[in-house]
C-alpha cells in the first residue's frame, strides 16, 4: 500500500495542506472487475490508488473497448472531469482487489487554490498522460481497424467460397456413383472445372488486393491496341454466351504506353464482368468501349446498358467490399481496378449515362513522351475499325 502523502497527487503538498486533505479524504474498496466509474457519468471527485490496479478504458463502438492506461499504486485518476466540470471521458475498472483514496471535487479544487505547486504538478502530469493516452488510443484504433478488415475479409472468403465448394462436392459425389453414365461423369467434370475457375478468380482478386503498389516500377512499352485486342477476344466469347453485344466504337488507340499487361488486362476484365452481371436479363444488352486521346493521356470509356449505379453506392464504388448486384465476387474488383490504374499513374472514375441508360467507367492513362513512348506508324490500324478488334 502507498500512503496518501507519498502519492503523485499529494507529494507536493505542504504539511497544512496534507492535514486538510486527510480531514476530508475517504477510503473506498473495489473488487476485481468492479467499475469505479463509467464513461459519460457525472464526476464527483478524483481517486488515488493506494493498493491494486485500475484500468482506464474508452469505447469506440458497441462491444469494443480500448485500454488507455493502467493506474498503479501511487497514481491518481479522474481529475479531468473534476477540473473542467464535464462528464467522465473514460471508464475506470478495478483489476484485482483495490483500495482507493477518494478526494471529493470541492476538496480537490480547494487544494488547487491553496497550492500553486500542486496545480503546476497536475498540469504537467495531465500533459504527459494525454500524450500517452493519445498514442495508446491510436495504436488500439489501428489494431481494431485491422481486425475489422480481417473479419470482413474472412467473412467474404467464407461466403464466396462456400457455394463453389458445395457444387464441387456434389459433382464429385455424382461422378463417383457406380451407376453414373459417361455423359454424367463428363458433365460433373465440366461443373467442377467451372467452379475451380471461379475459385481461382476469387483467390486472384484477394491476392491483387493485398499486393502493394511500387511507385518506382518502370513498366514495359506495350502497344495499347494490342493489349486491348487480347482482352476483347476473351470478352467476346463470354459476351456471346450471355447474348450481349460487344461494341468497339471507333479505332483502337495507336499509342505505345508503359504498362503491366496482365494487371491492366485485369482492369478491363473486371469492368466487363461487372457490366455483364449488371445487364443480366436486360434488353438491350450492350457493352461499349470508346476511346479518345489528348497530348498527355489516352481515355477509355467502358459503358453498359444496365441499371446504372445507385446514388448511395456511387461515393463508395471503389471502396473494398462494396458490391452492388454482382452475383459472385469479393467486393474487391473495383478497388483492385483503382489500385492498378493508380499504379500506372492514371485515374479511374465511375458515373451513369444520361436518362438511366447504364453505367460508365472512364480510365485515363498517361502518355509518356520522348524516349518513354513510341507512336505507332500512322495508318497502321489493321482490324481496328469501328466495331472490330481483330
Amino acid at each position: 500500500m502507498v500512503p496518501l502523502e507519498k502519492s503523485r497527487f499529494a507529494r507536493q503538498l505542504a504539511s497544512a495542506d496534507l492535514e486538510f486533505l486527510h480531514q476530508h479524504v475517504l477510503i473506498r474498496t473495489f473488487v476485481d472487475g468492479q467499475r469505479v466509474f463509467l464513461e459519460g457519468s457525472q464526476a464527483d471527485g478524483l481517486y488515488v490508488v493506494s493498493a491494486g490496479r485500475i484500468d482506464i478504458t474508452v469505447h469506440s463502438a458497441p462491444g469494443r473497448e480500448h485500454l488507455l492506461g493502467r493506474m498503479e499504486p501511487g497514481d491518481y485518476f479522474g481529475e479531468m472531469a473534476v477540473f473542467d466540470g464535464g462528464p467522465r471521458s473514460a471508464s475506470a475498472t478495478a483489476r484485482g482487489a483495490c483500495d482507493l483514496w477518494f478526494i471529493p471535487a470541492a476538496v480537490a479544487l480547494a487544494l488547487l487554490e491553496r497550492s500553486p505547486l500542486l496545480a503546476s504538478s497536475l498540469v504537467r502530469d495531465a500533459s504527459l498522460r494525454t500524450r500517452d493516452f493519445n498514442q495508446r488510443f491510436m495504436r488500439e484504433s489501428l489494431r481494431a481497424e485491422r481486425l475489422t478488415l480481417v473479419e470482413r475479409l474472412a467473412k467474404t472468403i467464407v461466403h464466396d467460397f462456400r457455394n463453389p465448394l458445395n457444387v464441387i462436392g456434389i459433382a464429385a459425389d455424382l461422378a463417383a456413383e457406380d451407376s453414373a453414365s459417361t455423359s454424367a461423369r463428363r458433365s460433373a467434370r465440366d461443373r467442377i472445372r467451372k467452379q475451380v475457375e471461379v475459385l481461382n478468380s476469387l483467390m486472384q482478386e484477394l491476392l491483387d488486393f493485398t499486393r502493394a503498389i511500387n511507385p518506382g516500377v518502370i513498366h514495359a512499352k506495350v502497344p495499347y491496341a494490342d493489349l486491348l485486342r487480347g482482352v476483347l477476344l476473351e470478352l467476346d466469347v463470354e459476351a456471346s454466351r450471355r447474348g450481349i453485344v460487344l461494341d468497339v466504337v471507333g479505332p483502337l488507340p495507336d499509342v505505345v504506353l508503359r504498362l503491366d499487361p496482365p494487371r491492366m488486362s485485369r482492369v478491363f476484365t473486371n469492368l466487363a464482368q461487372n457490366a455483364f452481371d449488371a445487364m443480366s436479363g436486360r434488353t438491350p444488352a450492350r457493352l461499349s468501349l470508346r476511346f479518345s486521346m489528348t497530348r498527355d493521356e489516352v481515355v477509355t470509356e467502358v459503358s453498359d446498358t444496365g441499371a446504372g449505379i445507385a446514388p448511395d453506392v456511387m461515393p463508395h464504388v471503389f471502396e473494398p467490399f462494396v458490391t452492388f448486384g454482382k452475383a459472385h465476387g469479393t467486393g474487391l474488383g473495383l478497388a483492385i481496378c483503382e489500385r492498378i490504374i493508380t499504379e500506372h499513374g492514371g485515374k479511374i472514375t465511375a458515373g451513369n449515362l444520361p436518362e438511366g441508360r447504364g453505367a460508365v467507367f472512364t480510365v485515363r492513362l498517361p502518355i509518356p513522351h520522348n524516349i518513354d513512348t513510341e507512336r505507332m506508324v500512322p495508318g497502321d490500324q489493321s482490324g481496328a475499325e469501328s466495331g472490330r478488334f481483330v
